[in-house]
């Protein structure tokens, strides 16, 4: 039999999404992976939950887990060790949804100084978490496919695999059009562009540009998880086989 893979989008602090998709998941064998996209926190109400469920899936499945660095934990991390107020002011970014959920506040709490203060020197986190994301993949590879954050970046002509890329950090953040047009090549699995704001020339359910995007060199699984009205999608390679939390 096949080793299955199964890539989970991003998730954004919404646990329960993430539980409800859990449960529709096929039971996992030893040789199969259960893989994460990454950017696991802010935006959605329980960061801190999420990160506990990622954290306990060990003794819940044999499959090999992989967790990819998103560019919401490589933002966190710069926050971390150097600052990074440009990524934490925003609210769109959901920071203090992720700072509120780790210090225990209630959902609807506003910010408090001292919340702040802790905010943006990233100093909420417990040691554990942070060291659970210093350790995130910055890729992945195997028969069926390569996983990635965000996508691949062109140079000289060509998309570059993510070994060839020296400063990984394209991998969490880039976004480019080009890509998901042109791209050719060993299939790419991918998530950080929300699926709507992809070219709409999706083969998945043309029409409806809130679902999984598929062509046949990419597939994004960022369906909007952590927003209003998204959902959590993954998907199982080599059946293609799809599966959400809606």
């Amino acid at each position: 039999m096949t080793a299955r893979t199964i890539a989970v989008g991003d998730i954004h602090g919404d646990r329960t999404q993430l539980e409800r998709l859990l449960a529709r998941l096929p039971a996992l064998e030893a040789g199969d992976t259960l893989l994460f996209i990454g950017d696991y926190i802010d935006r959605g109400p329980d960061s801190r939950g999420v990160v506990e469920v990622l954290r306990g899936l060990a003794a819940r499945t044999p499959a090999r887990l992989v967790f990819l660095k998103g560019n919401h934990e490589d933002s966190w991390l710069r926050v971390i060790d150097k600052g990074f107020p440009e990524f934490v002011l925003p609210p769109g970014n959901g920071c203090w949804a992720c700072a509120r959920s780790f210090l225990g506040m209630p959902l609807e709490a506003p910010p408090t100084p001292d919340g702040m203060r802790k905010m943006f020197e990233g100093s909420f986190f417990p040691p554990e978490v942070v060291e659970w994301m210093r350790a995130l993949a910055d890729f992945w590879e195997d028969e069926h496919a390569i996983y990635v954050h965000a996508g691949l970046p062109e140079k000289d002509g060509r998309f570059l695999h993510p070994s060839e890329v020296e400063d990984k950090q394209v991998l969490f953040w880039q976004r480019s059009a080009k890509f998901f047009r042109g791209y050719r090549g060993k299939r790419v699995i991918c998530g950080h562009t929300a699926t709507e704001d992809l070219p709409d020339i999706s083969l998945y359910t043309p029409g409806d540009p809130s679902d999984l995007w598929y062509t046949q060199h990419v597939i994004a699984i960022d369906t909007k998880c952590g927003k209003e009205g998204g959902f959590l999608t993954a998907i199982e390679l080599p059946s293609l086989r799809v599966y959400e939390s809606r």
